[in-house]
């Protein structure tokens, strides 16, 4: 356990959930309070999610290291970007601090902590502290289950193919499709071509001030969304016994 090693700092993912800051689980808060540097990424115009979720229990001596994530679709820049944070990560823990790198949602479900642990865990103690995830925190906002009895579910992503999404829809009877934002035009196509867009939910900024939630996705115009977005897809006829 990192807080039993005395020789260096612990590098911990905490999960933050998907944007109402009441959702931090206790062992998150305490862990953010308590951390000598506090990490997280940014956009281009220096603002974080992650940052703005936990803002609260961010304390007066901390830290802060933010890391500028270019919106770039070459794993190229992404790589550079997760080596050089990796580099200035060991160096807060080489002196004996210990680093909190704050995540959306949870730290390993689609998360870019998962990017950093996998290079520092060998040199360093690593935790990660779960965090609730944009799918669940979308079930509860609608009220629905996500699945039930015997229905099968599954995540995909909307970066899939057209046919990879399209075989989930025919095959899933519950699906979440994230990443929705810039691929949200075909995934509406690909709904209406499965006769299953009377069946999905559109979410965006789940548990934050510009939540918006569409429950008939056919009013949804055919263009790109913003990045926290997904879509939630369920069967009409659900076990209840």
């Amino acid at each position: 356990m990192c807080e039993d090693n005395k020789r260096s700092g612990c590098f911990y993912g905490v999960g933050v959930g998907p944007g109402d800051p009441e959702l931090i689980t206790l062992k998150s808060a305490r862990l953010i309070e308590r951390a000598k540097v506090v990490c997280y990424l940014v956009n281009i115009e220096g603002d974080s999610q992650s940052r703005t979720i936990a803002r609260q229990h961010l304390v007066a001596g901390h830290l802060e290291m933010p890391i500028y994530m270019p919106m770039s679709e070459d794993p190229a820049i992404g790589s550079a970007v997760y080596d050089e944070a990796a580099v200035a990560i060991k160096q807060q823990l080489g002196e004996g601090k210990d680093v909190v790198f704050l995540c959306e949602g949870d730290p390993l479900f689609f998360g870019s902590f998962a990017y950093l642990l996998t290079r520092i865990q060998d040199d360093y103690p690593c935790e990660v502290i779960p965090g609730i995830a944009s799918p669940h925190g979308a079930s509860a906002k609608l009220k629905k289950p996500l699945t039930m009895l015997k229905e099968s579910y599954g995540v995909i992503s909307g970066r899939h193919s057209d046919e990879e999404i399209r075989q989930a829809l025919l095959t899933l009877d519950s699906l979440v499709i994230m990443k929705a934002g810039r691929a949200r035009p075909k995934i509406l196509k690909l709904l209406n071509e499965t006769n299953r867009l009377h069946q999905a939910n559109y979410l965006e900024y789940i548990g934050r001030e510009n939540e918006c939630i569409v429950e008939d996705v056919s009013t949804l115009a055919h263009e790109a969304g913003p990045y926290f977005s997904l879509f939630i897809v369920l069967r009409d006829e659900r076990g209840r016994s």
